[in-house]
C-alpha cells in the first residue's frame, strides 16, 4: 500500500507500527473508519505479555497467550498486515522505512513499538540474567529452569547441586514477585512428586529488591502482605541490597556471593528507538515525550502510545507502562483520527485506572482499588478472572481457564517441555568461583526504575 495507491483510492492511510496492546487497539478501532490501515510488526502474533511468566515457569504453553495478528484482524477489510521491521521514518515525505520491504507512505502514523529489557548500562549481564518480554525469552527461561532441575537430579557434588537448585530473581515489582512465586511452586511441587534425588527442601529461591520494600507502587501495607506471602512459599526476600555482578556461576548481592545456575531479570525496561526515528529528545528510559492528546511536539500527524510514550498523568508524573494504559491510548488516538476526519477537534487523553493487582502464587494475591483493598484468595480469583477475560480470542480464554483449574487441583504443570538441542546447551552447573572470578561485573546502579503494578484490565 504505497502512497500512490492510497491517493488512488481517495482514502487516508494510517500506518500502525507495533501489534502490542496499544497498536492492536488502534488498528481494531479503525476497522470501520473511512481509512486504509497498515499494521507493521516484526512478529506475526499478538502476545499477552502479563502471562509470559507462566510460560517461563511451565504453567502455560506459548499458544495459550498468543494469537496470530492476521487471525485477529481478518474481519477488517480495510486493514493489511506486514511482517517487517521499521528502521526509520522520513517525516518530510511521510514514509516509514522498512528493513525488507519498500517504504510505506502514511497520512497518519501511530508508533506503538513497546520496550525491551534495560540492564542500566550492564548489557553484558543479559546472557546470564535473561528477562521475559517475548515468547522466545519465556521458552529460553523455561528451558534453563527445567534443565537445572534435570542436572541437579544426577549431580553428585553437593556444592554444584546446590548451585543448580538456586534461583535468583532480580527486581521486586509485580513481575519479579510473580516469577519468584511461580518458580517456588514449580520447583517445590515438581520435585516432591517426580524426582527421586532432590526434594522441595533442596531448592533455594531468592527475590532481590534494591528498594526497602516489594511492590513499591502499592500501598505499604499491601507490600508487607506480599512479602509475607512470598516468604511463606519458601522464597528468600532480600531488600535494600543491589546486585553488583552477574555471571554464569552466580550473582553478587551487595557483598555476598551466591552461586546460582539461574538468574532472571525483572528490574527495568528501555523503550524502542522511536525517539531516534523522530529526531526528538527521549527521557531517561528512551521514551518519547508526548502531549496530552498523544501527539509529538514538532512532528506532524504522528502519535506515540504505550511503553514508547512518556505521557503525563496530570499529577506531575508519568503514566506507567502497563497494558491498560496502552490500550486506552490506542483507542484514543484512533478516535482522534476519526474526529479529525469529520472536522471535529481532538480530545485530550485521560487514563481511567480500574485498580492494580499482583499475584504471588496459588490463592495468593494483593489488589489495590484506592480506598478498597483485597487480599489472598479473593484477589487471586479476581486476578485469574481478569487475565483470562482479556486474553485475545475465545479459544485462549477457554484453554487458559481449564489449564488453571487443572493446575489448581493437581499442581501439575503440563507445559514442562525442554526444547532445543540439549547436546549443545551450555552446562548450567556452575563451579562456584569467588566474585573476583566473574566473567562479567559492573558497579551497582544508582537507582532502579519505578516498578509498574499489574493492572485490572
Amino acid at each position: 500500500m504505497s502512497g500512490a495507491g492510497t491517493q488512488a483510492k481517495g482514502r487516508p492511510h494510517v500506518v500502525v507500527v507495533g501489534a502490542g496492546f496499544g497498536g492492536l487497539a488502534a488498528a481494531r478501532r479503525l476497522g470501520r473508519a473511512p481509512v486504509d490501515v497498515t499494521l507493521i510488526d516484526k512478529r506475526n502474533h499478538h502476545l499477552f505479555q502479563p502471562l509470559l511468566y507462566q510460560v517461563a515457569t511451565a504453567g502455560l504453553s506459548p499458544a495459550d497467550i498468543a494469537a496470530p495478528i492476521r487471525s485477529i484482524l481478518k474481519g477488517q477489510s480495510n486493514t493489511r498486515i506486514l511482517l517487517d521491521r521499521v528502521v526509520g521514518i522520513d517525516q518530510g515525505s511521510r514514509c516509514v522505512t522498512l528493513e525488507l520491504g519498500q517504504p510505506i507512505a502514511y497520512d497518519w502514523l501511530i508508533l506503538a513499538t513497546g520496550a525491551r529489557h534495560s540492564y542500566f548500562g550492564k548489557d553484558a549481564w543479559a546472557p546470564f540474567a535473561p528477562g521475559v518480554k517475548t515468547i522466545d525469552d519465556a521458552t529460553a527461561v523455561r528451558r534453563k529452569i527445567l534443565m537445572a532441575l534435570e542436572r541437579a537430579e544426577t549431580e553428585t557434588d553437593k556444592a554444584r547441586r546446590d548451585a543448580l537448585l538456586t534461583f535468583v530473581v532480580i527486581g521486586g515489582g509485580p513481575t519479579g514477585v510473580e516469577m519468584a512465586g511461580a518458580i517456588a511452586e514449580l520447583t517445590h511441587h515438581a520435585t516432591s512428586n517426580e524426582f527421586r534425588n532432590i526434594t522441595p527442601h533442596c531448592s533455594r529461591i531468592l527475590l532481590v529488591q534494591s528498594a526497602p520494600r516489594l511492590l513499591p507502587a502499592f500501598p505499604p501495607e499491601l507490600s508487607e502482605r506480599a512479602r509475607q506471602a512470598v516468604e511463606a512459599m519458601g522464597v528468600e526476600v532480600i531488600l535494600g541490597r543491589r546486585v553488583e555482578s552477574v555471571c554464569a556461576e552466580g550473582v553478587t548481592i551487595g557483598d555476598e556471593w551466591v552461586p546460582a545456575a539461574t538468574a532472571i531479570w525483572a528490574a527495568g525496561i528501555q523503550a524502542s528507538p522511536a525517539a531516534l526515528w523522530l529526531g526528538v529528545p527521549a527521557d531517561g528510559a528512551g521514551r518519547v515525550p508526548v502531549n496530552i492528546d498523544m501527539t509529538v511536539s514538532g512532528v506532524d500527524r504522528t502519535f506515540v502510545v504505550g511503553d514508547t510514550a512518556a505521557c503525563p498523568d496530570g499529577a506531575g508524573g508519568l503514566l506507567p507502562g502497563i497494558a491498560p494504559v496502552a490500550k486506552q491510548q490506542g483507542y484514543h488516538v484512533a478516535d482522534n483520527i476519526c474526529r479529525e476526519l469529520s472536522g471535529r477537534a481532538a480530545r485530550p487523553f485521560r487514563y481511567r485506572n480500574y485498580g492494580n493487582i499482583a499475584t504471588i502464587g496459588r490463592k495468593r494475591a494483593v489488589a489495590d482499588f484506592g480506598r478498597f483493598h483485597l487480599l489472598g484468595f479473593p484477589a487471586w480469583f479476581l486476578w485469574c478472572t481478569a487475565h483470562v477475560w482479556f486474553l485475545t480470542g475465545f479459544r485462549n480464554r477457554i484453554t487458559v481457564g481449564l489449564n488453571w483449574l487443572w493446575h489448581y487441583y493437581t499442581f501439575n504443570r503440563g507445559a514442562r517441555l525442554i526444547t532445543g538441542d540439549i547436546e549443545r546447551m551450555a552446562d548450567p552447573a556452575p563451579s562456584a568461583p569467588e566474585p573476583s572470578q566473574s566473567s562479567v561485573s559492573a558497579p551497582a546502579t544508582t537507582a532502579d526504575p519505578p516498578k509498574s503494578p499489574a493492572p485490572i484490565y
